[in-house]
């Protein structure tokens, strides 16, 4: 099958107009890093804990981390990035590299708010929480309902509140599980020739964010059911925001972007469409069309 080609729609030529098309879109994610910095800011709830729950929370306290909060970011949105720049660089198409950017930031935002938001709520003593909380030892307790009166440096044990559900876990699946999708539908994993190399090639991403989540409970830093818990949420939230903008990998132009396939099918570019697949004669659109169809959408 030819691929369809978007002639001459670079970043320089077209990657200004389609910000401004998708100014609110962006702007959204200004809203979503708020809302997740205020967040972490606020003081999460303090479940009661006893004496005898804190049986299970003597864990040592593992400083620092396996996998440190500031490496997250870097695996988890900047690898994926530099990837997307490497298929632009390499097909010239500004709508994929625009929509997989995008994609990705709603993917990874949208899962630290719901994840943060949860975390905030719950208030879940992390497995090493009595060590966060009295760091000689020691521990003392409310005369009154036996509950916890930390001694220790109050931000170890705020974190220390936060066990549910893992941020590592659902940051890393919301990141690498959205580059899985896209490395899915880039390399034609679903295209009927059996070449189970290329299945390798989009389960390590998967793989390496599993290890991310393994390593929590290793470290002691959160329960089991914690990490489970993480993971799906990325998944969940990386799963959606693909599908938001790519069709499913299996489609026959499971590669291209939803908004390129619209534009070209809703202008004519190939009126025999059947079953997903752009025919021929759209490899030779106009460098304005979409141009035109934008400008179209925005009166």
């Amino acid at each position: 099958m030819p691929e369809v080609q978007f002639l001459g729609h670079t970043i320089k030529s077209h990657g200004s107009k389609l910000l401004r098309v998708h100014m609110h879109d962006w702007l959204i994610l200004l809203v979503l890093a708020t809302i997740d910095a205020g967040l972490n800011a606020i003081e999460p709830f303090h479940r009661y804990v006893s004496s005898d729950m804190m049986t299970y929370l003597k864990y040592p306290l593992k400083i620092p981390d396996t996998v440190p909060m500031w490496a997250v970011p870097i695996f988890a949105v900047l690898l994926p990035c530099v990837i997307f720049l490497f298929h632009y660089f390499y097909k010239r198409d500004v709508y994929d590299l625009h929509y997989a950017v995008l994609g990705l930031l709603y993917s990874v935002l949208v899962t630290a708010v719901v994840t943060d938001s949860i975390k905030d709520a719950v208030g879940r003593p992390r497995p090493n929480f009595f060590y966060r909380c009295f760091p000689d030892g020691v521990g003392v307790y409310d005369p009154l309902d036996g509950d916890v009166m930390c001694t220790g440096d109050m931000k170890l044990v705020k974190e220390g509140y936060k066990s549910f559900p893992s941020g590592h876990s659902s940051w890393s699946f919301a990141g690498l599980g959205f580059l899985s999708w896209y490395l899915c539908g880039k390399i034609k994993v679903f295209d009927g020739r059996g070449h189970a190399a290329k299945l390798c090639i989009v389960l390590l991403p998967y793989l390496f964010a599993t290890l991310v989540a393994i390593s929590r409970v290793d470290d002691y830093w959160h329960h089991f059911t914690d990490v489970i818990a993480g993971s799906v949420i990325g998944i969940l939230v990386s799963s959606f925001c693909y599908l938001q903008f790519f069709p499913f990998p299996q489609d026959i132009n499971g590669w291209a972007t939803r908004e390129s396939i619209r534009i070209l099918e809703e202008n004519g570019f190939h009126s025999s469409y059947n079953r997903g697949q752009l025919g021929s004669s759209s490899r030779n659109a106009s460098p304005d069309l979409l141009d035109d169809v934008e400008i179209g959408r925005r009166h």
